[in-house]
């Protein structure tokens, strides 16, 4: 199986449930949100290798592990928005809740925004909560231009994917003893 097949050159794909012989504009909403999904799950690698490397465990949860878990839920978000007969559960939803309130039990409680840095994992996991806001965004859009069809507990598990990445930076910093500085607004 050949890596390309040329189909796509004219500015076209198409999707699980594109009708046959039909083909859909790259530029679309559908295709942005393939692609920030695409792009989200691509960095998540980066992180996961670094949190690898790091070791760090939340409870008995290698964070890697924690990782990889949402890089397979991103595959089911993509294939559903690709028209296929996939959704996220609400039993994914409930678990990501449950470890955005593991990792905050362990660090001191938010008063403030906080300025992205400190450890490396902490950055690179600020960068993917953006990047999560951008899917987020882009998904919504296609869903109120009726471009892409996704379930409540799929919208619901994209909003939720930004607030894990979020816990998982500070959890990063936390672990390392770097403090969180907030902004200075000066």
């Amino acid at each position: 199986m050949s890596l390309f097949t040329g189909k796509g050159d004219g500015g076209t794909t198409k999707f699980f449930d594109t009708p046959k012989g039909a083909r859909v504009s790259k530029a679309s909403c559908r295709t942005e949100c393939l692609g920030a999904s695409d792009e989200l799950n691509s960095f998540l690698g980066l992180c996961k290798v670094h949190s690898d490397a790091t070791r760090y465990m939340l409870h008995t949860v290698r964070i890697s592990h924690i990782v990889e878990q949402v890089q397979q839920s991103l595959f089911i978000i993509q294939a559903e928005m690709a028209g296929a007969e996939k959704t996220i559960v609400a039993e994914k939803v409930r678990n990501m809740e449950k470890l955005i309130d593991l990792i905050e039990a362990e660090m001191p409680p938010i008063k403030t925004f906080f300025i992205s840095g400190g450890t490396e994992l902490a950055s690179l996991f600020d960068i993917s909560r953006t990047i999560a806001r951008r899917m987020e965004r882009r998904v919504v859009e296609a869903v109120e231009k009726k471009e892409v069809k996704v379930g409540e507990q799929t919208l619901a598990y994209i909003n939720r994917l930004s607030s894990l990445l979020y816990a998982l930076a500070r959890y990063a910093n936390f672990q390392a003893g770097v403090e969180e500085k907030p902004p200075t607004y000066e």
